[in-house]
């Protein structure tokens, strides 16, 4: 098997030739987002432009029940298997990059080996996950891959607007049960590779070239509603009121010091969205309904974070009179990196000369799910200005260039172990 020297690179005009375009695909004109949501007919047009790419590389395109592409560089020996990818649908209104770079660099990198005539120990598969952004409330393709789904689920799981997700594969022509099909055997995979934009702005506030992930953060999200009496603003004095807006208030002011006195320098908590009863000007508001994220690399700190959040909101209801309820709307374990593969891609970064940065990850990925069941690793390159999930979302061809080819030469080193 012939070894790579640190010469061998990727062409990165490929890459942005691919980046280019692909964006294309569900992009609206007025405000240059794109729109490649799971199943729509965008994100079906944009695998089909995968699978068309792959067999310009000279690979076969293949496609699971959970509709994942995927392609394989076939190994010199039957050893368990690497897999590296990501996803491309997206948020609505995405910015180019998000999930499709990996699967972008994934490529280049098969198409890098093939050319130099590189052949691993084990085989090495892209493959493009369905469904990363939770459209239909998960993370569907790296699911089926795991065999976390069932039947039940496949038959019931809808997005916010109330669209099936049956419904919306059969009007691919796609059999929903068949994603169980797609499920895979742990024992096959030696471990998993994924390159993702930062999407926060810690690589590029530290001129980073690349980030190596340890730990992927878990979440927890709850339904809050805090309830008062609505009444009239200007006849209902101050000190009689049960207003549940003031609730929310003192809730919100006690995040930081929750965090402080229960969390970590990896914990965050936000209130994204909130929505005040009756909502009249001239109301004191009785009903308050909330969201609330909580994330942390540590369950058991998730659960701290849980219970100091519940006796909040349980004082400050005693304290102004006000009834509260939640609901966990979704839970997501933190997944530590492999510890094997982050020193590999630790020792390549140096090898290469790259400025790194070890680093935990506060979003979720396919990598978490993946987690669950092999040995996964990540790489980041810096986000600019930290933004994404919008067409501002942008990162430096250089750092690019950097994070694949980073990717290339671990891809190398983990297939050959």
């Amino acid at each position: 098997m012939r070894q790579a020297s640190i010469d061998l690179s990727v062409k990165l005009d490929r890459i942005k030739n691919d980046i280019h375009e692909l964006a294309q695909i569900g992009r609206c004109e007025d405000d240059r987002g794109i729109y490649r949501m799971a199943f729509t007919d965008a994100d079906m047009q944009g695998k089909r432009w995968l699978e068309n790419r792959i067999k310009q590389a000279g690979f076969e395109p293949r496609t699971d029940g959970a509709v994942n592409v995927s392609a394989e560089l076939t190994g010199a020996t039957d050893d368990p298997r690497i897999l590296v990818g990501s996803h491309i649908d997206t948020v609505p209104c995405a910015g180019p990059l998000d999930g499709t770079l990996g699967v972008i660099v994934g490529l280049e990198c098969l198409r890098c080996l093939r050319e130099n005539g590189i052949v691993p120990r084990r085989t090495v598969e892209l493959i493009a996950f369905s469904d990363e952004e939770g459209r239909f409330g998960g993370m569907f393709g790296s699911q089926s891959v795991c065999g976390q789904l069932n039947p039940d689920a496949l038959a019931t799981l809808s997005d916010l607007d109330g669209v099936l997700l049956a419904d919306e594969l059969r009007r691919h022509d796609v059999e929903p049960l068949g994603a169980l099909d797609a499920a895979r055997d742990p024992e096959s995979i030696a471990g998993y590779l994924e390159l993702h934009i930062e999407q926060g702005p810690v690589l590029d506030r530290g001129q980073k070239s690349v980030g190596i992930v340890d730990e992927i953060t878990g979440l927890f999200t709850w339904s809050v509603t805090l309830k008062g009496e609505a009444n009239h603003a200007g006849t209902t004095p101050m000190e009689m009121r049960h207003d549940a807006f003031m609730g929310l208030a003192d809730f919100a002011h006690a995040i930081p010091r929750i965090l402080d006195e229960n969390g970590t320098a990896r914990s965050r908590a936000t209130i994204g969205k909130a929505q005040i009863l009756p909502g009249a000007a001239n109301t004191v508001p009785g009903i308050v309904e909330f969201s609330l994220d909580v994330r942390d690399t540590s369950a058991e700190i998730l659960a701290d974070l849980g219970n100091a959040f519940r006796k909040a909101l349980s004082a400050i209801g005693r304290r102004r009179n006000l009834m509260f309820e939640f609901q966990q709307k979704s839970y997501l374990p933190p997944v530590a990196a492999d510890a094997g593969i982050v020193s590999g891609l630790l020792q390549q970064a140096e090898r290469l000369g790259l400025l790194h940065l070890q680093m935990h990850s506060g979003a979720a990925h396919d990598a978490q799910i993946m987690g669950s069941m092999v040995p996964v690793g990540m790489i980041f390159v810096p986000s600019k200005n930290g933004q994404s999930h919008s067409p501002a979302e942008w990162t430096s061809w250089t750092d690019i260039e950097a994070g694949a080819n980073l990717m290339l030469h671990s891809i190398i080193d983990l297939a050959n172990r």
